[in-house]
């Protein structure tokens, strides 16, 4: 691993010329970031809100038996396709992939809104996975495509504000929904959004692409065995994640085999594309530096402690508060309140200075601060008590959104597709360990501390979280006190592990070096309006220069000096005489490609 991410930074001379200002940006870009966001906010709402209305979902369809597979399908899902999408992307082009995957969102939410069975809901719920994964890292791809990574502090605020906003207020949305109408709605709801975000996409979206000679040949060349390698992995993970200490000990057969089997797949993977794949789902290239490997190390505990949170303080406030799902979905709102503007001062923060590290290392101390006083609430601490920390969560939440940038500045920006799509896996993953961690602490915590007598009235072999908790404002007076008392109790020890993870977390800080943020774009893509206006100043520039030197005629050259300028379409123009061609009446240009 390389200890020089890259050189620091010269200081500019009082002499140099003062930097350009950044261009100007049209209307149709401010529309498709519009549309990136609402797509965004779409896959997010989805996520979130189904946690709160799981409940009314599991009586409507008697679905205690597998409950635990409405998320385990999506993130399944999700994780499988996520390293494709990116090479998909730069073959078909970033419209072609997003428009199909926002129809494929929208098909999964019809599935699982009018699911006449758990099975079919979860079929459903795999399909809108898919469609998830492909907006979210086509967001990530596309806004790379257009803004550079020192501009791009503002834009990435306001995509990740949109998402961790929709996250966090997901639980209070699917809460009113269960309860006011019906969880139905929860997915229906998504149709009208999708339709207009597919409309501005296809007709906004223009963006040109590299040229490919065969879409068959390039679909062909694909690295389909580290494809392969990494589906397998995460089935195997997710799988075991999703049975572990539920339906089977962890140390069962039916747990410990796939769980190994998937945790030794991912450096299998990762050997293999580092060695053998001519073209790599993940390139070891955004690897092999010290402060990418961080940002992807702080991503992951990120992922593990937020998503952990927001599915289990709903569940703290339905358990040992004993409130109802609109009430837990209002009280988990204060972080959304603040999660959002976080996220968008820590944007505006790294474009005005570009010191991401430094805010990183804010975030973590802000979320261990934040998880620390969590840990110590039980189910007599006032909800006005509660609020606080919840703010301190959210700002240190939002702050840490600048994994981005931690990630993508050692990086070429070729390299931008491969980066995100696998940054994106890094973040969905977390979510199945974050909650079968979280399930399986409390689960077996609650079998010891709960009544006896309440643990009768639960159906056997039933998970004892949400079989129970519907039963919670029913019981008597004594005996509904002490089963309060066990859920906060088993809750504060599932609220330590994160502090672990969010002491994990800092210390991936260490690892980064802050390097200056850079303005290079991958031209390869962009939007085809900026195109044909290059073309048409490139075509001016070349007219003056020939009426300003008559004598021979002249061909324009373009000479791509190597493999690496090849790709990223740094191209050298110049004027040359053209040999043995005799001087017309007026100039002529000859394009050598």
């Amino acid at each position: 691993m390389s200890d020089a991410d890259s050189k620091p930074p010269q200081a500019r001379s009082p002499s140099d010329p003062p930097p350009p200002p950044p261009p100007k940006r049209g209307w149709r870009v401010w529309v498709i970031f519009l549309a990136l966001c609402t797509s965004t906010f779409l896959a997010a709402l989805d996520l979130a809100s189904v946690s709160t209305a799981l409940p009314a979902i599991i009586h409507d369809l008697d679905g205690t038996d597998s409950f635990a597979w409405v998320s385990s399908a999506y993130t399944l899902a999700s994780t499988a396709v996520l390293p494709l999408i990116g090479r998909l992307a730069d073959i078909f082009g970033r419209q072609r992939v997003l428009l199909v995957s926002i129809l494929l969102f929208a098909i999964g939410s019809a599935i699982t809104g009018s699911a006449p069975s758990m099975n079919v809901l979860i079929g459903g719920r795999a399909i809108q996975g898919v469609g998830a994964a492909g907006i979210q890292v086509l967001v990530s791809i596309v806004t790379a495509d257009l803004i550079p990574l020192k501009e791009r502090g503002i834009f990435q605020a306001f995509t990740n504000a949109t998402y961790a906003f929709a996250s966090v207020s997901g639980p209070f949305i699917g809460g009113v929904i269960a309860e006011r109408t019906t969880w139905r709605w929860l997915f229906y709801l998504n149709l009208p959004l999708c339709a207009i975000s597919f409309g501005v996409v296809a007709v906004f979206l223009q963006l040109r692409r590299p040229p490919v000679e065969s879409m068959r040949a390039a679909f062909m060349s694909m690295d389909w065995i580290g494809n392969a390698i990494i589906i397998t992995s995460s089935t195997s993970c997710i799988i075991a994640l999703t049975w572990a200490g539920v339906q089977f000990p962890w140390v069962s057969a039916p747990v410990l085999l796939p769980l190994i089997i998937g945790v030794i797949g991912f450096p299998c993977a990762i050997a293999y594309d580092a060695y053998v794949a001519e073209h790599p789902v993940i390139p070891l290239s955004i690897l092999n530096n010290r402060t990418s490997l961080g940002g992807y190390l702080g991503a992951f505990f990120h992922g593990l402690v937020i998503n952990a949170l927001g599915f289990y303080l709903p569940t703290y406030f339905q358990a040992a508060k004993a409130a109802s799902p609109i009430m837990s979905g209002l009280y988990s709102l204060p972080s959304g309140l603040v999660i959002s503007p976080a996220a968008i001062a820590q944007g505006m923060l790294i474009s005005k200075t570009g010191k991401y590290r430094l805010i990183n290392l804010v975030g973590w101390c802000l979320m261990f601060l934040s998880v620390g006083l969590i840990s110590m609430i039980n189910e007599k601490t006032p909800q006005g008590e509660i609020v606080p920390f919840q703010l301190i969560l959210g700002v240190g939440a939002g702050l840490l959104y600048a994994t981005t940038f931690t990630v993508l500045a050692p990086l070429e920006p070729t390299q931008n597709a491969s980066a995100l799509s696998f940054l994106l896996f890094v973040r969905t993953i977390t979510s199945s360990w974050a909650i079968a961690i979280s399930a399986t602490i409390l689960q077996n915590d609650l079998s010891h501390k709960l009544p006896p007598e309440f643990i009768a009235m639960v159906p056997g072999g039933h998970d004892l979280t949400y079989s129970s908790i519907p039963l919670i404002p029913s019981l008597p007076s004594p005996l509904q006190e002490e089963v309060r008392a066990a859920f906060a109790s088993s809750l504060q020890l599932v609220w330590r592990v994160l502090l672990a993870f969010c002491a994990a977390g800092t210390l991936s800080v260490v690892l980064q070096k802050q390097i200056a943020l850079h303005s290079k774009m991958d031209d390869r893509w962009g939007l085809k309006e900026k195109e044909k206006k290059d073309r048409l100043d490139e075509d001016d520039d070349a007219e003056k220069a020939g009426a300003a030197a008559p004598a021979p005629a002249v061909g324009l050259s373009i000479d791509a000096r190597s493999d690496e300028s090849r790709r990223s379409r740094l191209v050298n123009v110049s004027l040359q005489p053209v040999p043995d061609t005799p001087a017309p009446e007026t100039s002529s240009f000859a394009v050598a490609h």
